[in-house]
């Protein structure tokens, strides 16, 4: 996963959390935009949830953190 990305993933996920609390979920889409702005960056993302670690739509954000920062 590019630099980027996961920096994207933990920013997202430490104000999700700051917001609503260590129980949040989110999907991959929480790290993106209404619009589709950068589709290289949204097919990797997709890619790490969905294929690579077959998560559900919704996982809490605490969790896909720790993934992230484990470099899993």
């Amino acid at each position: 996963m590019r630099p980027e990305l996961r920096s994207k993933i933990i920013e997202v996920c430490d104000k999700k959390i700051a917001l609503k609390g260590d129980n949040v979920g989110l999907s991959f889409y929480a790290f993106f935009a209404n619009k589709n702005d950068n589709p290289e960056l949204l097919m990797e993302a997709a890619t790490w949830w969905i294929q690579t670690h077959q998560l559900d739509h919704f996982i809490k954000a605490h969790k896909v953190k720790e993934m992230v920062q484990s470099n899993l």
